[in-house]
């Protein structure tokens, strides 16, 4: 009497496809999330001794702090860093972006992590211009910056509003150090530029008495045509105090600098980059109350799904109690993790049904067996067939006692050896008279 030998080995076949199934289920899932951040992100910044590479080299400080090495790319400006970032060949990760220079339907590849600080347009003149507003500088020399930078695009907008175009003014493109020197010396006739108020290039200007800040009139109707730009209050003596320098309010424009990424960046790297501009931007200014920046406005691209979970909640729960690389391993796989525990747990609720049904199933068999034994001892037997017999139930007893199955089962498996051993007991009363057991 042979028994299949494939029920032996099905459970631990299905327990091998099941092992593998998850394995490569997992590794797929994790490869598809990236769960490491890259070690190196690249920034676009800006022309050196502009405000965008020195906010950027704290950004860089603080990210180090994670073993991330940020590199820094000086560029033009503004435009500059938008045209490298959507170009994906370009390796730009990350910039800072003047509102108003794009959209969501021209830069589908980029999401933003919200504002980080005012940009003011200045427009400084000398103290001899006898003008009372920039619609003054009408055939001028002029410079707005260099092509490719933020205040180049704003001032030609916003000048040309009023007629001091370049067919009416005389328009150059200086870099902002040189813009203000040449300024200085009476070179030109005014110089826009868009630097911070803690700029030294600004200070510079502010403190001197050879030159003021000219006011922007009718601010309010430049920002219902551009809505991405704020009207500023520069109050009079926050150049200089004691030589009340501006002498009096002075009305600036101002967009708003988002920081911007590729959509493709790693979440992980995006949450840095915003606790980096927590760290930098929060703090109070003379144009910003403590705490206004970062700030999650969506100015010309969306807010990225990581900036809005960051400004909603805050820092990452275990990257507030777990080293970066640790915490971002452990996120992601608790990712990967809980669906696939979603998916698995109907089966495993399948397990234990299952393994009773195949323990069930193997001892029905061996009674199935011992039944077809009993008939023929039950049909009369000959001491010849009694030995057969009783060879095939000493084979049954062998299997009986090779039989692994769980305690619960110990009763039933007890109940199968005193029937085997009752039929046992039969087959040799029957090999020693020769007759079937009802006749001896």
């Amino acid at each position: 009497m042979k028994r299949t030998k494939h029920s032996k080995f099905l459970g631990p076949a299905l327990a091998v496809a099941a092992l593998v199934a998850v394995t490569a289920l997992l590794w797929l899932a994790i490869g598809l999330l990236r769960p490491f951040p890259p070690r190196r992100v690249v920034m676009a910044t800006g022309l050196p001794g502009s405000d965008y590479p020195e906010v950027a080299a704290h950004y860089r400080a603080i990210l180090a702090r994670s073993d991330i090495d940020l590199v820094l790319v000086p560029t033009k400006g503004a435009i500059d860093n938008l045209g490298r970032l959507r170009d994906p060949k370009s390796g730009i990760d990350v910039a800072f972006l003047q509102g108003g220079t794009t959209s969501a339907e021209d830069s589908p590849d980029l999401v933003s992590l919200g504002t980080v600080f005012y940009e003011p347009l200045w427009l400084f003149v000398p103290d001899a211009f006898r003008g009372t507003s920039v619609q003054d500088l009408r055939g001028k020399r002029v410079s707005i910056g260099p092509e490719g930078s933020g205040a180049h695009a704003l001032a030609l907008k916003l000048l040309a509003k009023i007629g001091v175009t370049p067919e009416f003014a005389h328009l150059i493109g200086y870099p902002t150090e040189e813009a203000a020197a040449k300024l200085l010396a009476g070179e030109i006739d005014g110089a826009a530029m868009m630097e911070s108020y803690d700029s030294p290039v600004v200070k510079r200007l502010l403190g001197s008495p050879k030159v003021r800040v000219a006011s922007f009139p009718r601010a309010d109707a430049y920002v219902e045509v551009f809505p991405y730009l704020s009207k500023l209050l520069l109050p009079a003596g926050s150049g200089d105090i004691e030589a009340n320098r501006p002498s009096q309010d002075a009305v600036l424009l101002a967009p708003k600098a988002s920081l911007v990424v590729r959509r493709d960046l790693h979440p992980a790297v995006q949450y840095l980059l915003l606790q980096a501009a927590t760290e930098v931007h929060s703090g109070p200014g003379i144009f910003r109350k403590p705490g206004q920046f970062p700030a999650p406005e969506a100015i010309d691209v969306p807010l990225s799904d990581e900036a809005v979970l960051y400004y909603k909640r805050g820092r990452p729960f275990l990257q507030r109690y777990l080293p970066f690389w640790l915490a971002v391993l452990v996120e992601r796989l608790l990712v990967v993790l809980i669906p696939i525990a979603g998916i698995l747990y109907p089966f495993a609720t399948l397990v234990p049904p299952v393994r009773a049904w195949r323990v069930r199933r193997r001892i029905v068999k061996l009674y199935g067996e011992l039944r077809l034994l009993e008939d023929q001892l039950e049909g009369g037997l000959a001491p010849a067939d009694a030995e057969d017999l009783a060879a095939q139930i000493a084979t049954l007893e062998a299997e009986t006692r090779r039989l692994k199955i769980p305690i619960s089962f110990a009763d039933q498996l007890f109940t199968l050896k005193q029937h085997i051993a009752l039929v046992k007991d039969k087959v040799s009363g029957t090999g020693q008279a020769g007759t079937p057991p009802d006749k001896a």
